[in-house]
């Protein structure tokens, strides 16, 4: 059965379903029987303004035959027992895993280019770098921590010299000093 009239052979279509949260666009011939369309995807349809207009349901019914328009979506309904997200859900995906001296051993893994080319926990510069970082930050959190609030104290600044009590106030001299 052929669709004829002013209607062009092709319809494009948002289609929607009950499983997951996100639409896709598809394109179908006005031609296609709803049997047929069924195959390709419970069809129901749904204007641009999102309004229900009707079931796709007759099976020798040709999609043309129903009021259907460019941006239309069409949603499916499963009726299969899935949950809404159950595709997207990848804790379900049995995963492949390796020991670590067989991962030491191939040549084609993530570790073995990092080790090649010393980056990420692999650079030894880097982490030797971030150990003595450790080791200051340490250290001058030590000292601070030695100071007593309320002590007088010097801060030194390559444009001035400014000597006052130690608090987070601001000063006499208009600045917040802290230690």
């Amino acid at each position: 059965m052929e669709v004829t009239g002013v209607l062009a052979p092709t319809v494009t279509t948002v289609i929607s379903s009950s499983l997951n949260t996100f639409c896709s666009e598809k394109q179908y011939s006005r031609s296609l029987t709803m049997a047929e369309f069924k195959c390709k995807l419970e069809l129901l349809l749904y204007g641009v303004d999102d309004k229900f207009y009707s079931k796709l349901d007759q099976e020798d019914a040709l999609l043309g035959s129903y009021p259907v328009d460019d941006g239309r979506r069409i949603h499916l309904i499963d009726h299969s027992g899935a949950r809404l997200g159950e595709y997207d859900d990848v804790s379900w995906v049995e995963k492949y895993t390796i020991s670590q001296e067989a991962c030491d051993q191939r040549q084609d893994t993530v570790c073995f280019l990092l080790k090649r080319s010393k980056l990420g926990r692999y650079n030894e510069e880097r982490a030797q770098q971030e150990a003595e970082a450790a080791q200051r930050l340490a250290k001058e959190k030590t000292q601070a921590s030695s100071i007593p609030v309320g002590s007088r104290c010097e801060v030194s600044q390559i444009s001035s010299l400014v000597t006052g009590l130690v608090s987070a106030m601001m000063s006499h001299w208009g600045k917040t000093m802290v230690v």
